[in-house]
């Protein structure tokens, strides 16, 4: 068995639970942003990390965003591999 990246991995382990949860809702997946007050958190806090002037407690929460974020494109590239599957007509 080959070496996966821990990204890989989890995409690979999470697919299956996925394909469950995710039919006739991939658009949905795949059209999600963040409200606009989340955005602009983030984007302040990741401006803060750039700079070096993050708090510890900034730091932990800007660290769950990035968790979130990961998590979410890893939901948006399976919703966008079902939604290709699927036959259309």
């Amino acid at each position: 068995m080959s070496i996966l990246s821990e990204n890989s991995a989890f995409d690979g382990g999470i697919s299956p639970l996925l394909e469950l949860v995710l039919p006739d809702r991939e658009q949905a997946v795949i059209g999600y942003r963040p409200d606009p007050e989340l955005a602009a958190r983030i984007e302040e806090l990741a401006k803060k990390s750039t700079e070096g002037e993050l708090s510890d407690a900034e730091r932990a929460e800007y660290a769950g965003y990035v968790r979130a974020n990961k998590y979410a494109a890893i939901l948006k590239r399976q919703a966008e591999r079902l939604q290709a599957r699927r036959p259309t007509g």
